[in-house]
Order: C-alpha cells, then structure tokens, then sequence
C-alpha cells in the first residue's frame, strides 16, 4: 500500500510564501516522475509542475512559472512546492501525486493526497 501525504498549506497574506512537502510512504520499488495540481472551487483540477526522477523540473504553468519552485529529495521520497510572491488567484485545495511503482506490480501507477487548503488574503 502507498500513501501521499501533503503538509504545509495554510493562510498567508498577498505577497507571503508557503512551502508544501509531500511525502511517499508505503510498498515502494521506485518513484518516477512526482508533481503538483490545485483547484480552486467550481474550477477543474489544474497541473502547476512536474519534476523528474532525475530532479528536472517541467511542465510548469504559467500562472506560477517564476513564483514556485518544484524540487525533491529522492532519499525522503518527497516532493516539494515552494510558492513565493503569493496572490488571492493562488486559493485553491492543492494536491501532490506520484508515479510509482509499488511492490508487487509490474506497472507503474499515479497515487495522490488528500490535499491541502492555501488561502490567500488580507
């Protein structure tokens, strides 16, 4: 069995910075690519980055590229957001997800948190 559990959101004025970890726990053989969603009431689920096994960092969405920074650390089996230069548009539950392989399959499947609220304002 695999898990993902989320931390770090919270209330944070315009202009603050917050920083989501996620760690993976469980059966696992290997961790491919981990990354970051959010969504905001009403609105679908949106990807905000991706990062490899190897530490690259893609796919970062415009409304964030500049302000968050995907990173991990492969011996913690987490994956980090740093988000900076917070706005109100930013409110949204925020999910991580990893692509793993867990012990005893062959394949490699997406897992998810449970997520965790950011709200932005004054």
């Amino acid at each position: 069995q695999v898990q993902l559990v989320e931390s770090g959101g919270g209330l944070v004025q315009p202009g603050g910075s917050l920083r989501l970890s996620c760690v993976a726990s469980g059966s696992i053989v290997v961790i491919y690519d981990m990354g970051w969603y959010r969504q905001a009431p009403g609105k679908q689920r949106d990807l905000l980055a991706r990062i490899t096994n190897g530490g690259a960092p893609t796919n970062y969405a415009d409304s964030v590229r500049g302000r968050f920074t995907i990173s991990r650390d492969n011996a913690k089996n987490t994956v980090y957001l740093q988000m900076n230069s917070l706005k109100p548009e930013d409110t949204a539950v925020y999910y991580c997800y990893a692509n793993i392989v867990a012990r005893g399959s062959s394949s490699a499947y997406d897992y998810w948190g449970q997520g965790t609220q950011v709200t932005v304002s004054s």
